[in-house]
C-alpha cells in the first residue's frame, strides 16, 4: 500500500465519492453526444471527456458556501459542484423540467444555491463575474472563496487580463483555473500564445502562477486546496494552469481534422479515471470490485436522468416571453 497525499478536508469516502463522480462526468457527456448525433437534442454543446479530473479536483476541497464560475464546457464543473444530473439533462433536451426550465441549453445552466453561479456562452465571459462575486465576499466578510474556470483561448481576451489585475491589486479571494486543453477550437495553443506556458502570466500581475497535470487527481486536489486557503486567508488569487486534453472535438460540428490521431492516442494513455483508479487501490482505498460497482452506480444515474428527461414535458407555448430579459 501507498499513503495519498491529499489534503486533509479529503477523507476515504470523499475519495470514493469522487472516483464516482469522474465517470458521472464522462458518462453525462458521453449520452450526450450520442443523443447529439442522434438529432434528438438541438442546439450546441461543448463536452469535457478527458478533462474529469480538472473539474473533479478542483471542486472536491471547495466548502459548501465556496462559489465557482464555469464555462461554455462545463457540464464537468456543474456535476462536481452538486449538479443534479436529471435537471442538467432535462435542460438539455429542452424540457421544463431543466435547470433553465429548458430554454437555455447546455452553456447557461447554473444553480446559485450550490454555489454554481452559471456557465457562460462567452469566451472568458465569466472571469469578471468571478472577480465580483470575489469582491462580494471580501465586502460582506462572507469568507468564501471563488474558483474561476476558463479555457486556453479565454487567456488571450482582455477579461482575462484586466480582471486577473484587478483581483491581484485587491487581494481578492478568487482562484484562476485554466484548463488548458491544448486548443482553442482548432488552433493550437502554441500558434496563439507567445509565452510556453499560460501560468507564466502570473508573474506579469504579481500573483503565484501554478502547473498541474490536469490529469493528476491528487496534484489538483493539494494545488487548488493550497490556493483557496490562501484566497481565503485574505492573501490574494493564484493561477493556475491545468494541462488537460478534450477527447472529443471543440464542438459537436467538429471533425477534429487538425490533430493526429498519434496525439490522441498519447493523451487517452493518460486518462485521469483510470490513473485515479490506480492510485485508490494501489493506496488499499478502493478494490477492483468497489472501482466496478461505483462505475456501474454512475453509467445507471445517467441512464436514470435520461428517463427523467424523456419523460418530462416541453415548455408551455404560454411561456415563450418568460424568464427572457428582452
Amino acid at each position: 500500500m501507498t499513503n495519498l497525499n491529499v489534503p486533509a478536508s479529503i477523507s476515504n469516502e470523499k475519495l470514493k465519492d469522487l472516483y464516482k463522480e469522474m465517470w458521472l462526468i464522462r458518462y453525462f457527456d458521453e449520452k450526450v453526444d450520442q443523443f447529439f448525433a442522434k438529432g434528438l437534442i438541438h442546439g450546441t454543446t461543448h463536452l469535457c471527456v478527458g478533462q474529469e479530473a480538472s473539474a473533479a479536483g478542483s471542486i472536491a476541497v471547495l466548502e459548501s458556501k465556496d462559489k465557482i464560475i464555469s464555462t461554455h464546457r462545463g457540464h464537468g464543473h456543474c456535476i462536481s459542484k452538486e449538479g443534479d444530473v436529471n435537471k442538467m439533462m432535462a435542460e438539455l433536451f429542452g424540457r421544463e423540467t431543466g435547470y433553465c426550465k429548458g430554454k437555455g441549453g447546455s452553456m447557461h445552466i447554473a444553480d446559485v444555491e450550490k454555489g454554481n453561479l452559471g456557465a457562460n456562452g462567452i469566451v472568458g465571459g465569466g472571469i469578471p463575474l468571478a472577480v465580483g462575486a470575489a469582491l462580494t465576499s471580501k465586502m460582506k466578510n462572507e469568507n468564501y472563496v471563488v474558483l474561476c474556470f476558463f479555457g486556453d483561448g479565454a487567456s488571450n481576451e482582455g477579461s482575462f487580463h484586466e480582471s486577473v489585475n484587478l483581483a491581484a491589486i485587491w487581494d481578492l479571494p478568487v482562484v484562476f483555473i485554466c484548463e488548458n486543453n491544448q486548443y482553442g477550437m482548432s488552433g493550437p495553443v502554441k500558434d496563439m500564445t507567445r509565452v510556453e506556458n499560460i501560468a507564466d502570466r502570473a508573474s506579469a500581475y504579481g500573483i503565484p502562477g501554478k502547473i498541474v497535470d490536469g490529469c493528476d487527481m491528487l496534484e489538483i486536489m493539494n494545488t487548488v486546496d493550497e490556493a483557496v486557503e490562501q484566497a481565503r486567508n485574505g492573501n490574494g488569487p493564484t493561477l493556475i494552469e491545468m494541462k488537460t486534453y478534450r477527447w472529443k472535438g471543440h464542438s459537436k460540428s467538429d471533425a477534429k481534422k487538425y490533430r493526429t490521431r498519434e496525439e490522441e492516442n498519447e493523451w487517452r494513455a493518460k486518462d485521469g479515471i483510470k490513473r485515479f483508479k490506480t492510485v485508490l487501490i494501489e493506496a488499499g482505498v478502493l478494490t477492483e470490485d468497489e472501482a466496478q460497482a461505483l462505475q456501474q452506480q454512475a453509467s445507471q444515474e445517467i441512464e436514470d436522468a435520461v428517463k427523467f428527461a424523456e419523460a418530462s414535458p416541453e415548455p408551455s407555448i404560454d411561456t415563450l416571453e418568460e424568464d427572457v430579459f428582452a
